[in-house]
Parts: C-alpha cells; structure tokens; sequence
C-alpha cells in the first residue's frame, strides 16, 4: 500500500474499471491518506479520522467495483454490506456490529492464509518426510551391525528421488485424516449468527477432532499433510493479534444501499425503522468498540463507503450525525454507449475478452467485428433508455441473448471460426428490441 500513490492507485483502477474519474480519485486520496497517517507521530495519529465517502450514483456504474479492487490494491479486509439488511434494535434484523465481527473473521483468514503461505516449504518438507514413513516404515532399533541401517537410509533417499520426480504419484497409500463433524444449526432466528457461531466454536472445542483413515494417491496425501502441518506450524495468537490490529488500521467497510435507509421517521409504515437503523450505524462510524470472539475491536479508523442511488431520497434525508461522519461525496455518471464500448473491449476482465475464452475451451473462436460491439452498446443504451437503467449489467443480458444458440452449438461446432457482426447482433435481437413490452422481460 506504502508504493501507490493518488495516481498510481487511479491508473490501477482503470484497469479493470470505466470513467468515473472523480469517484476513482476521491478512494485514492482517501487510501493514499491511510499511508499518511501511519508517518505523523502517534500523539497526532490517533486523532486524524478516516475521510469516509458516499458515492452517488445509479446502478451498474461501478460503485462496489471500485470499493472491492480498491480493498485488493490495499489488501485490507473488506466487507461489502446491504445497508437495508440492518434494522434497529428491538425489530427483527441483524445487528450492525456484526459488520465488525464478519470483518475481523475475515481480516483473520487472510492473516492466516499469508502465515500458511510463509510455511509452505517447511510444511510441503515434514509432509513428504510423514509420506517416505508411510511407504517406507522406519527400521525398529535393535543392537545389530549399522550395515541394514545404512541399506534402509540409501533405500529411503531413492525413495525421496522417486517421489520428487513425480514417479510415485499413481500409488496409494493410506493416511490419517481429521473428520469433519456433522453441521449443526444451534440457533436460527435472525440477528442471532453471532451467538450461533459462538456456540458452534465452544462445542467444537468441547469434543476432539475425530480422524479417519482414507486411502488416496501420494499427490492428495502430500496435499493433505502439507496443509495439516501448516497449520500445526501457523502461530494462531499471533494471526488474531495481526487480523485485529489489520481491521483497525486498514479495514474497508462497504455500505451499499445507503439511501433505502434514508428518510426521516414519519412515526408509522415502513420508515419506523429507518432512523433508528441509521442510530445504530452511527456509534460504529463515529468510532465505537465492538467485542469480538478475537477481542475487542476498534472502529475508529475503520474507512466506510456508503453507496446508493439516491432516486427517491437524498444524502440529506439521513441524520445529521451521520451526514457527518461522510465529509466526502463524490457523484458517478451514468454510462453512455461510448462507455459501454469501452466496457466491452478495454479492461483487463473485459466481456468481450470473457466471452472468447469460455468459447475457445470448446475449440469455437468468436471474431467480433467492430460494428458488433458498436451494436451492442447501442443496444444496451437504447434498452436502458427504454426499460430500467441498470448499468453496464445490461450488457450481461444482451451478450447471453445473441451468444446463446453459440453457446449451445458450441460442443458440435468444434475448430470453427465464427465472425460476429453488427448485422447478426441485430438480427438475433432485432424482434425483441422493437416490442417493448417483450424487451422489459427478456432484456
């Protein structure tokens, strides 16, 4: 995170996302300000607040696209949240500390991927050290001549030889595996997970891990001791104290559908628990601490992006306190056709790019003309336009719709070079653009 600046953090995001330059750039200051923080001395570091953001925007232009690459640019643990999921206590819903929690369990399955990571060798090593004594059973000690045991170790290193050439791979050989106990749901009324997983944790902390013997070939067995071993060798105190301080120092939350829960309470209907939902969210912005089953958590420098389109209410209608808990605000662009050309053919998990290689796996190569791709955005502008405007998403449904008989056909066709031209995008979707009603259902 310490190497990217501003622009370098916006060039990455163009790489995978279309426009919306003013959005890309207000997540790059707000990141590269993270950094920053970490270089002013302690007594002042604590009182520089995260500057959390509301994107404004429809759907389907890249709001939550540009949160999640931005938390993989950063490798911060992230969480992406409907804020609608929430309610207030005393009605039936989840609690918003469990954004914590979820993100804290997340923070501690990274940390301790990247341990397991760092062991890998000294783990793969005991693994094939326990597969050599599994095939060849180590010699009982006895007041003998060293001779044998000297033939048993030349025996063993051809062993090792063989193994690690990979000429042992179609044997098997058997090896003791942990049983994975059956699940059991403790509790399920909503809002109570937290509890469950709690409980769920305790019993399974009351009763040893049952193992079973399974006969499976030397690369699965290797796999399987390699990645028990692993985790014999991953210090789990040191992965939580990491995963806590990581959510605190450079955790992501990303409050998606903002403005469903935006509007003042009007006392009766659905809007009772509007307010209250945004009061609850409020302790955790403004920077609370909440208990987790790593210890306790700190909010304070936790970033929030809260995203919502905004067509009925407006960033105003929420509450004043937590108006301000979101200093920056930055408004995306609905896409236009030259956007969707663009979507469509330039960044790096481009559809166009997509579709083709699901296609070459069957030995069919798809050829996209030029006038196809303008066809194409023109179609889903025009749809848009049309129907319900939902974004680049609308591009999913027309690709499927005239690649669909491709689709299909594709394991008859094999070898086969097919052109796609602007003239057979339109004659596949011709009759359903020019009825509309038939386009609000297909399209």
């Amino acid at each position: 995170m310490s190497n990217f600046t501003p622009k370098e953090i916006v060039s990455e995001l163009d790489k995978y996302i279309i426009g919306q330059g003013k959005a890309k750039r207000a997540v790059a200051v707000a990141l590269r300000n993270r950094w920053r923080r970490q270089q002013i001395p302690k007594e002042l570091r604590d009182e520089v607040a995260p500057k959390n953001i509301i994107m404004i925007g429809p759907t389907g232009v890249g709001k939550t696209e540009i949160a999640r690459r931005l938390s993989r640019l950063a490798q911060a643990p992230f969480i992406k949240v409907e804020a609608s999921k929430f309610t207030e206590v005393g009605y039936v819903g989840r609690d918003v500390e469990s954004i914590i929690r979820e993100l804290t369990d997340i923070a501690v399955g990274m940390i301790k991927a990247e341990e397991a990571e760092k062991v890998k060798d000294k783990a793969r090593e005991i693994a094939e050290e326990r597969v050599l004594d599994i095939l060849l059973p180590p010699r009982p000690v006895t007041g003998t001549e060293p001779s044998p045991e000297e033939s048993h170790k030349a025996t063993r290193e051809k062993l090792r030889t063989l193994l690690l050439e990979g000429k042992l791979d179609d044997r098997f050989v058997e090896v003791e595996v942990k049983e994975s106990g059956p699940v059991v749901g403790v509790l399920s009324a909503p809002g109570m997970e937290d509890i469950e997983s709690n409980l769920k944790d305790m019993f399974s902390n009351l009763f040893p891990q049952k193992t079973k013997k399974a006969m499976v070939k030397v690369p699965e067995a290797l796999e399987l001791l390699a990645k028990e071993e692993a985790g014999r060798l991953v210090d789990m105190e040191r992965v939580t104290k990491t995963a806590v301080e990581r959510v605190e120092q450079s955790g992501i939350v990303f409050l998606d559908e903002i403005d469903k829960i935006a509007g003042r309470e009007k006392g009766s209907g659905p809007d009772v628990s509007r307010e209250g939902v945004q009061r609850d969210l409020l302790p955790i912005v403004e920077g609370s601490t909440v208990n987790t089953k790593y210890g306790m958590v700190k909010t304070d420098h936790i970033l929030f992006i809260a995203a919502g389109a905004f067509h009925v209410s407006k960033p105003s209608d929420l509450i004043p306190e937590l108006q301000g808990r979101f200093p920056i605000r930055v408004e995306l662009d609905s896409l236009t056709k030259e956007d969707f050309i663009k979507i469509l053919t330039e960044p790096r998990n481009a559809l166009i790019k997509q579709y083709k290689a699901l296609l070459e796996t069957e030995g069919v190569v798809l050829d996209f003309k030029e006038d196809a791709i303008a066809e194409i955005a023109e179609i889903a502008t025009l749809v848009n336009e049309r129907t319900e405007n939902i974004g680049a998403r609308r591009l999913y449904t027309i690709m499927e719709k005239f690649l669909e008989e491709i689709s299909f056909e594709a394991p008859d066709i094999k070898g086969q070079t097919i052109p796609i031209s602007g003239q057979y995008v339109r004659g596949k979707l011709s009759n359903i653009i020019k009825n509309e009603d038939l386009s609000r259902y297909i399209l």
